[in-house]
């Protein structure tokens, strides 16, 4: 089978997922955040009752709506702004504090050499399967030397986010084997198995600039957040906010490489490259992760 034409053969959206109610409730936060919806209107909205969208949500993120709400939205940056806070303790507080170092304890990572990128996969064999997550159908790519890619996307997405990452490495062999990627799955999206003695192995493919700033996502602990223009600043290249902004986005590790802690200068919640409702969930779910 052609490798950019590949798409998932069988259904695996689960019946009543939890992320497809979490997602509509999260996108009435994100719209209405000023008005600070109750958690009557968020429930009518997801066709839930008060109680059951309480309990879900909360077992989902770990937080309730209201928490949820104060953790990720806008109105709390400005907040901390408004309260005289300088701009980059700001960002990093977006989001719940709390001893969130587990997840760069977690991951271990070494990057493919320039020569390597330049080839655009050739010679390179990448497993891919998808697979249910807390924030929809994940896909996940893995070479012999570690996880490599993971994508996000919703059920009816599968082709599109395919073709966004082989189109990254298009010169590879792509396979699908699900069994290779199933054991990545289950150690990316459980804390229970994130232990720093076992660490995850990603391998980066990237241009030199690129690992520079992924290496530099990697070291923004769980809970918090960073602009850009102090990524940039850490990896030596203070006036390279925008070229920063585009490796950000260019990240081929969703989650993993924790791209979705990347603020813009006021300490907005900017783009995400799967999607700013799924960024605001990442975001809570992490701050249910850390909370007291």
């Amino acid at each position: 089978m052609n490798a950019q034409t590949a798409i998932l053969k069988k259904d695996i959206t689960p019946e009543g997922g939890d992320y497809e109610v979490v997602r509509r409730a999260i996108e009435k936060i994100s719209l209405d955040y000023r008005d600070q919806p109750s958690l009557e209107i968020l429930a009518e909205e997801v066709g839930e009752t008060p109680t059951g969208l309480q309990k879900l949500f909360t077992r989902w993120a770990g937080l309730s709506p209201k928490a949820f709400l104060q953790a990720v939205t806008l109105d709390h940056a400005r907040k901390l702004l408004d309260s005289g806070m300088p701009l980059l303790e700001a960002s990093f507080e977006v989001g719940m504090s709390g001893p969130g170092r587990l997840h760069d304890l977690f991951v271990t990572h070494e990057a493919m050499s320039p020569g390597d990128y330049k080839t655009r996969g050739a010679g390179l064999t990448i497993r891919y399967g998808y697979h249910i997550s807390p924030f929809g159908i994940a896909l996940i790519m893995v070479t012999d030397r570690g996880l490599a890619g993971l994508a996000f996307n919703d059920a009816g997405g599968e082709r599109a986010a395919f073709a966004d990452m082989s189109s990254r490495w298009p010169n590879a062999n792509y396979v699908e084997d699900m069994a290779a990627t199933a054991p990545y799955a289950a150690r990316v999206f459980d804390p229970a198995l994130w232990r720093a003695d076992q660490p995850l192995r990603v391998v980066m493919i990237g241009t030199d600039f690129q690992v520079r700033v992924w290496e530099a996502l990697l070291r923004i602990p769980m809970g918090k957040a960073c602009t850009y223009s102090s990524i940039a600043a850490r990896i030596g290249a203070p006036s390279a906010s925008r070229a920063v902004g585009a490796a950000v986005g260019a990240n081929p590790m969703s989650f993993v490489v924790p791209c979705h802690r990347a603020l813009g200068k006021s300490g907005a919640l900017t783009g995400y490259h799967w999607g700013l409702t799924r960024k605001r969930a990442i975001l809570g779910w992490e701050a249910g992760q850390v909370a007291p």
